[in-house]
């Protein structure tokens, strides 16, 4: 084992296997209702996660280097919980609405990545087999990623947990639905609370907020995917569960 290097460092391995079998059950589910851009939007979400849970895996087996140093912080800092949280935007809001946000938000992630992408690097400060975004010379580009954590913590964590909330005041009280948005709440602040730990420069946090991040989600999403009894609080699931074959 590389000096530095201990078993948390192994979890993306392992995360990035798990996003990939998430990734086919979403594309699966959007399948069979193509027009549910939400579902798209969480499938992407996914893929993105796993992408960057990916460049992890690849630097603690393969060592650091900056291409996949840059597709790390691309996907993992600007774009895996913006996308998740974008699949909410559409669950929650009139498709106009989100579609106009969707605009805004894939112009400034663009911009984000751009400048991400053309920054100078520091080598002195690379480690072996750890990520950090220390390395970017240009500061101020990890200032785009805020932005973006505390869209995707609004509508995805925020989102997650006013559902939960919506179907406990109901008389029926759907346990399902109950505890799987809240489920979904909570892996959605994980990976976040990570981010901070990531960019404090403990990335390990990271790197366990994601694992069990990424279960809980696709737990929470399993116990809603497969309560048929209660109607969803929301329009386009009602309209989705009618006229779609389980």
């Amino acid at each position: 084992m590389p000096p530095g290097v201990g078993p948390v460092h192994f979890l993306p391995i392992a995360s990035t296997a798990i996003a990939a079998a998430f990734s086919i059950v979403l594309y699966r589910h959007w399948k069979r209702a193509p027009g549910a851009r939400y579902l798209f939007w969480w499938m992407a979400g996914v893929v993105m996660f796993g992408v960057g849970t990916a460049t992890e895996a690849t630097t603690t087996l393969a060592g650091w280097s900056e291409p996949v140093f840059r597709a790390w912080y691309v996907t993992g800092a600007l774009l895996g919980g913006v996308m998740l949280a974008q699949g909410t935007v559409y669950l929650l809001l009139d498709r106009a609405k989100a579609d106009r946000l969707t605009v805004v938000v894939v112009v400034y992630a663009s911009i984000a990545a751009v400048f991400v992408l053309s920054s100078p690097l520091d080598l002195s400060l690379v480690e072996p087999n750890r990520l950090s975004g220390d390395v970017l010379e240009w500061s101020w580009v990890r200032l785009f990623s805020p932005v973006l954590n505390t869209y995707a913590l609004y509508f995805l964590v925020g989102g997650a947990a006013w559902s939960a909330w919506q179907y406990k005041q109901r008389s029926d009280r759907p346990r399902g639905r109950v505890v799987g948005n809240a489920l979904i709440a909570l892996g959605a602040l994980l990976p976040g609370i990570g981010g901070g730990f990531a960019r404090a420069g403990t990335v390990e946090v990271l790197y366990v907020g994601e694992f069990i991040g990424l279960i809980l989600i696709w737990a929470g999403y399993r116990m809603i995917a497969t309560d048929s009894i209660s109607k969803s609080i929301h329009k386009i699931q009602r309209e989705l569960a009618e006229r779609t074959p389980a």
